[in-house]
């Protein structure tokens, strides 16, 4: 049975364009059944829209309290009936009520070797810590920042020559083809997660 993924963005959809791409070979074992996102016009609905994937729309302004927000998109999300929710580049935490949902089924990725280097800027800490390596970590989300149990994880040599956005745009190469091949192996495996330990078989 082919697994329904929901992917939630914020910006160009890069990674959700991975996705699709993907899951266009009925051998992936996933289909994007939605795209939802926290503010309008930007291209990850445009990608998704031209497709003829559904989309949706939550900004969190138009909400009285963030407590608001994430009962209207633990609902929205809910009625896609997603296997798996998947944060491409979405810039919003989701609170208890969504994790109370979804928990152990909302993958996201970040552009660091974790537990090394999680927030904000992964790739700048990296490169000022001096590492020789850094790389990206696709996790489970749980109530933590970057801090759930760890999927897959890809290394990134860290050259000499590198400053911020060079390293960053070789780690986001590393990341979109990790997230692919991990939802793909989610999908069509399945997964047990024992601890922090995430086994697929």
């Amino acid at each position: 049975m082919t697994a329904r993924v929901v992917v939630l963005v914020s910006g160009s959809g890069t990674t959700l364009q991975a996705l699709l791409d993907a899951a266009a070979d009925p051998s992936y074992g996933a289909d994007v059944v939605a795209v939802g996102a926290d503010r309008p016009a930007i291209e990850g609905l445009t990608r998704a829209e031209k497709v003829g994937v559904p989309t949706f729309v939550l900004p969190v302004g138009e909400f009285g309290s963030r407590d608001a927000w994430d009962t209207a998109l633990t609902a929205e999300v809910a009625g896609h009936e997603p296997d798996l929710v998947v944060s491409a580049g979405f810039m919003k935490l989701v609170g208890r009520t969504f994790l109370e949902r979804f928990g152990g089924r909302m993958v996201n990725s970040h552009p660091a070797l974790l537990p090394s280097f999680p927030g904000m800027h992964g790739p700048r800490d990296a490169l000022e810590y001096g590492v020789k390596v850094t790389g990206c970590t696709l996790f489970f989300v749980d109530a933590g920042v970057d801090s759930g149990p760890i999927i897959d994880q890809r290394v990134v040599p860290v050259l000499t020559t590198d400053d911020v956005g060079q390293l960053h745009e070789r780690i986001k190469v590393a990341e979109r083809e990790m997230l692919v091949d991990s939802i793909g192996r989610l999908a069509r495996e399945g997964w047990t997660v024992t601890g922090r330990k995430v086994s697929i078989p």
